[in-house]
């Protein structure tokens, strides 16, 4: 079973104390769904996805490396200021899709945050290990043409939750942004290489990206307007970005 095997793999992770991610979700859960998806790229990548994937890397000089990181030491006396600092830039990425739902997006200031912590978590201090950190999470800083998002579903009552997602298979395949009020919708490129429903029921973390051409990104940064939604029948919705969010996503594209 590939899930097994998976949660196996992520086994070290399930000791992190919650800690309050921005918008209500724990850090524990994001960062066990991150790994999931470390496992899955590092187990399932086929030949063609892994040439794109250095492509992508050679293409962008946004990722992350070694000397963009603080040593253990250096961290813990960092952390708190640098944690503040993340939240607040954070606030402005989260893009709530009704009262259940929120696209969180990533960028190299997030992903740099992520590894941190997950260097101090896990006491990695091995230039190789920290190499694999590196690998894993620099695919999820957008590559100066595209948005990358966690999309969590989210419901304080863990029962509420469960009955929730059993009516929402494929929900993650309805999610989408559009540039104006007459553009196309742009639906999100869903958990690549992963299967993250099964049956009628979905995961409560799904990992999108949206891809948007280059008169979008045109119009974006000449001032049109931005939407996002989910066309499931469960989470329906149209919501327009505010102007301070749209212009911190805007900074993502080249």
């Amino acid at each position: 079973d590939l899930w097994s095997g998976v949660w196996q793999k992520v086994k070290r992770t399930l000791l992190v104390q919650t800690a309050q991610w921005p918008g209500g979700s724990s850090l524990t859960v994001w960062m066990r769904a991150k790994h999931s998806t470390r496992s899955v790229w590092c187990d399932r990548l086929t030949a063609s996805n892994h040439r794109q994937f250095i492509d992508t890397q050679q293409r962008n000089s946004m990722k992350l490396t070694r000397s963009d990181l603080w040593s253990l030491e250096e961290y813990a006396s960092r952390r708190q200021t640098f944690r503040a600092e993340v939240i607040a830039h954070k606030k402005l990425r989260n893009i709530a899709l009704g009262p259940h739902a929120t696209l969180y997006f990533e960028d190299r200031l997030t992903m740099r945050y992520q590894i941190q912590e997950m260097l101090r978590v896990e006491r990695i201090f091995e230039a190789a290990e920290i190499e694999e950190e590196l690998e894993s999470y620099n695919p999820l800083i957008p590559d100066g043409s595209n948005w990358k998002a966690t999309f969590m579903i989210e419901y304080g009552d863990v029962e509420e939750r469960k009955v929730a997602l059993a009516t929402m298979g494929g929900i993650e395949q309805t999610v989408w942004v559009r540039v104006g009020e007459s553009g196309e919708k742009i639906f999100a490129i869903t958990n690549e290489d992963m299967e993250r429903t099964r049956d009628e029921k979905a995961a409560a973390v799904h990992f999108m990206r949206f891809e948007l051409g280059a008169d979008e990104a045109a119009a974006l940064k000449s001032g049109e307007s931005l939407f996002m939604g989910i066309d499931h029948a469960s989470l329906p919705g149209t919501y327009e970005v505010a102007a301070d969010q749209r212009a911190a996503l805007i900074a993502d594209l080249d």
